[in-house]
């Protein structure tokens, strides 16, 4: 693995040469040649603004990720929000939270962050830096967070310092650079299956669950099993004709289409209503009475935020990883330029998490795997399609409704089975090429399923950098300093925090050291 330094020689000759260098698709064979070409003249400018028409352009296929990450980014602000709810409802005596009160959270998310975050900065600021979205490994983590005693805002403000401080010192790349092709392809194909298993088992769980007065109870499970099936094979399809990019919106669709035509429509629930949320910080932070109901921060909230923080941070680098690769994998050469920047990314979630916290948010943020993915499919460079994802978020989270529709299984889980699942699986056995490659991800996926994918990455990347598995020649090139001081170093950290925030306690009866 390999990150390149971004260009510091980008100026306005070489957006201009962009506008020179630019030709119609129709004076190309096919549009996979145009997509191609477009990548390759692309010079996008760092923390400069960057136009449409002078440095990039709308295309029909930004529309796909587009839709893809508004309805990832839906169904995970929900439950980000609606975990935030039910801790915090247990943690505290004085405060009762719920779903209004998650919809609420999750629709300010969805407003002034995208719009500063997706629109402004990584659509017109820094086309480098890949949208700042959801840190999905944490959502399990939140009920923890919040019975620890944790506040919200306080985490934000930890893991953006943390962020910025990692991202100042060029830490992501560092750690990119330092995990070989096989480690990368073990953790993708773990992450990749058991994301796979786990919107399989969802689809049919609702199925089953289906109740309606007219129906016997458990009787319609038969209609998970056909929505997966014209699912898998319209997937299929797609990859046949080289229009895999349009899983997403395809699939998502036909999964709706097909669960109302066998009669499951009552299930879906509208209850968001049209309208703005309070957009006021001090409703949502200025009181122990409204909002979160928890008031400012303060120093033991900070303490109790500390370990949950690390982790976060400790997590986002196979994070990044995994979202960089794909655009490796599904561009052509000589695109580096429009490859996303793992430091500018970072630096990007963390501004982003305090930012959005701060105005009353509680999502927790990573780089956005349900845009970046199926952009990188598409043959798409980041910023048109964030812009339009933010623009598309906006609107929804104002209308209220398509939220509920969004959320909905058939349409949620197929989305995400699609777009997520099944192409991280298909590109960590992309990346596994040879024998020494497969000993790497054999122990990635080994230790993914023993303990977690974070620190799985962390042992197998010391383990592999010392050459005691995978490419020994690979190993005899690294410093001491990549070879052993890194390495020790993240699987250190990544091992006290879980320790101390009792992420073994439930596996294996470790109690938290907190």
């Amino acid at each position: 693995m390999s990150i390149q330094a971004p260009s510091e020689q980008i100026g306005d000759k070489a957006q201009s040469e962009y506008q020179a260098k630019h030709r119609p698709a129709s004076e190309f064979e096919t549009r996979s040649e145009y997509l191609d070409h477009e990548l390759q003249i692309m010079n996008p400018r760092r923390y400069k603004l960057n136009l449409p028409g002078r440095d990039f352009r709308f295309e029909l296929e930004d529309l796909v990720p587009a839709l893809a990450g508004t309805i990832g980014i839906i169904a995970m602000y929900s439950a980000v929000m609606m975990s935030w709810a039910e801790g915090l409802t247990a943690a505290w005596d004085h405060i009762e939270l719920g779903k209004e009160f998650a919809i609420e959270v999750a629709r300010v998310e969805m407003l002034i962050p995208a719009f500063l975050f997706c629109v402004l900065a990584s659509g017109f600021i820094n086309p480098r830096a890949n949208l700042a979205g959801n840190h999905g490994p944490m959502i399990p983590l939140i009920g923890t967070i919040a019975l620890a005693g944790a506040h919200p805002l306080a985490l934000a403000i930890l893991i953006g310092v943390f962020g910025l401080a990692l991202s100042f010192l060029k830490g992501g790349s560092k750690l990119v650079n330092l995990t070989s092709e096989g480690t990368a392809g073990g953790l993708l194909i773990f992450l990749g299956l058991t994301g796979t298993v786990s919107q399989i088992t969802s689809i049919q769980e609702w199925a089953v669950g289906i109740q309606s007065p007219t129906v016997e109870a458990g009787s319609m499970g038969y209609v998970g099993l056909i929505v997966l099936a014209v699912t898998i094979a319209l997937y299929a399809l797609l990859a046949k004709y080289n229009k895999r990019w349009l899983a997403i919106p395809v699939c998502a669709f036909t999964g709706l289409v097909i669960a109302l035509a066998l009669g499951t429509g009552f299930d879906i629930q509208f209850v968001t209503e049209t309208g703005l949320p309070n957009l006021n910080p001090v409703y949502w932070w200025g009181s122990t009475s409204e909002g979160w109901m928890l008031g400012m921060p303060n120093a033991q909230h900070f303490i109790a935020s500390l370990p949950f923080a690390i982790l976060a941070v400790a997590m986002w680098s196979p994070d990044f990883l995994g979202h960089r690769i794909f655009q490796e994998l599904n561009y052509p050469k000589k695109t580096e330029r429009v490859l996303m920047d793992v430091d500018d990314t970072m630096t990007m979630c963390s501004i982003r998490q305090m930012v959005g916290t701060a105005v009353g948010g509680g999502n927790i943020t990573s780089s956005w795997g349900t845009y970046m993915i199926p952009a990188a499919i598409a043959k798409r460079p980041i910023p048109a399609g964030s812009i339009l994802l933010g623009l598309l978020v906006m609107i929804i989270a104002i209308l209220g409704f398509p939220m509920d529709v969004a959320v909905w299984p058939p349409v949620m889980r197929v989305a995400l089975l699609v777009g997520v699942s099944l192409p991280l699986l298909e590109a960590g056995m992309q990346m596994v090429k040879d024998s020494k490659s497969s000993q790497a991800a054999g122990i990635c996926i080994f230790g993914a399923a023993v303990v977690n994918p974070v620190l799985a990455w962390a042992l197998t990347m010391l383990l592999d950098n010392n050459g005691l598995i995978g490419d020994k020649e690979r190993a005899a090139r690294l410093s001491f300093v990549d070879k052993i001081v890194i390495p020790v170093g993240v699987l250190v950290i990544c091992l006290v925090a879980m320790l101390a925030v009792g992420m073994f306690e439930g596996q294996y009866g470790i109690p938290a050291l907190l």
